[in-house]
């Protein structure tokens, strides 16, 4: 059996870089995606130092031809395809009386719109290991927001719960080919994504990066029988 190959975006820091740690940790080939150039250019130095088999490709997911040049780099040196992570995302709090069209359509399109088209772009590749050993996995990062509404971030939230519902969709669409998906859906996690509350939730009360890194080495370890469609993960004293 080739060495097993994930595709990770947002891979330059916070949860999508600690993903691609974990994966890299767990033997698997990492093909990093994210936005910025010289971050991910120095992500992928601090894995490869770590002797983990990384690239990087900058791609800005907004863009179909952007999400097709990383599946294709990826296809291209490593020729398969077991873990896809669908990580990128942006958030924009804005009343819905404010809500501007460019913020719209950026989180429509990053949060959900790119996922889809991963999901398509990387169908083939993803059904090969399916067939190969039944446990192949997507896994795709919502929010607590994606569990319950979020006033004044709703455009957000509705992202968010489409990842939720689409996750699933997707479990009864591609199960059986071997393929199983899974939603993230954290709390505040102590990323440069949640800066704009910092002065309210204190980083050292967050979620950590690592915690829902963690989620995924079990995920990667669940027998072919098992499917979790999706892990809550929320701060002491949180509710649902």
């Amino acid at each position: 059996m080739d060495r097993r190959a994930a595709i990770v975006t947002g891979a330059s820091s916070g949860i999508g870089l600690a993903i691609a740690r974990v994966l890299g940790e767990e033997g698997l080939s990492v093909t990093m995606a994210a936005r910025r150039p010289e971050k991910l250019d120095s992500a992928v130095q601090e894995l490869g130092a770590e002797g983990l088999d990384v690239q990087g490709v900058a791609a800005n997911v907004e863009e179909e031809s952007e999400i097709q040049k990383v599946v294709a780099a990826h296809r291209e040196r490593y020729g398969r395809l077991d873990v896809l992570v669908n990580n990128a995302g942006l958030g924009v709090a804005e009343p819905v009386g404010e809500t501007r069209t460019k913020w719209l359509d950026k989180q429509l399109d990053v949060n959900l719109r790119s996922i889809v088209l991963f999901y398509r772009e990387c169908a083939e590749l993803l059904k090969a290991a399916g067939a190969e050993h039944r446990n192949a996995l997507v896994v795709n990062t919502a929010s607590i927001a994606g569990k319950r509404g979020i006033g004044g971030n709703a455009v957000y939230s509705a992202t968010k719960h489409g990842v939720v519902g689409w996750s699933d969709s997707m479990n009864g669409e591609l199960n059986g080919f071997g393929i199983k998906s899974t939603a993230l859906c954290p709390a505040f996690v102590d990323t440069p994504m949640t800066d704009y509350i910092k002065e309210h939730v204190r980083p050292e009360d967050m979620i950590r990066p690592q915690d829902v890194a963690e989620a995924v080495r079990y995920l990667l370890n669940v027998s072919p029988t098992c499917v979790v469609p999706e892990m809550m993960f929320l701060r002491p004293g949180d509710a649902v």
